[in-house]
């Protein structure tokens, strides 16, 4: 009995798609401190960690968009290691890369318009077309670029 409970199950490792559970994980308590941090309850009683700091310092919020940004890289690898291998694929999946890129800047600018939709107040430079500039470069960074090169990058 000792002995089962000690043994980790195997849907802890990966799930049956393959994919990688503890990544699932950090991006799910990622996407959680986000929505925490940008909506704390009230704004007039927010606890100090749930604030991004003044220049000189670093709090919770300030850690959570380079997390999202590593698990951007972590996918990344994840799923183009094997296209990178593949010479005939690249063009295709470079493709799929850009579609991917402007679905997330075009969503982040409709959700900074939403509902209004007035353009002299859309933030141009938001979180979401960020991170598509982020995925898209290195994307396409990792795939072109050999690994010696991309360690100089």
């Amino acid at each position: 009995m000792a002995e089962t409970l000690l043994k980790a199950p195997e849907s802890i490792k990966s799930n049956s798609v393959g994919r990688l559970v503890s990544i699932d994980f950090l991006r799910g308590i990622t996407i959680a401190s986000m929505i925490l941090v940008n909506s704390p309850g009230s704004w007039e009683h927010v606890y100090p960690a749930l604030l991004h700091a003044p220049w000189n310092g670093c709090t919770y919020a300030d850690l959570v968009f380079p997390f999202f940004l590593f698990l951007v890289g972590v996918s990344i690898h994840l799923s183009l290691s094997k296209a990178k291998l593949n010479e005939k694929s690249k063009k295709g999946v470079i493709a799929k890369i850009f579609k991917r890129g402007l679905i997330l800047f075009a969503l982040g600018l409709f959700l900074n318009g939403f509902p209004f939709f007035d353009l002299s107040e859309i933030r141009i430079p938001g979180v979401l077309q960020r991170i598509s500039l982020v995925f898209t470069f290195s994307a396409i960074l990792y795939l072109l670029v050999p690994l010696r090169i991309l360690m100089y990058i």
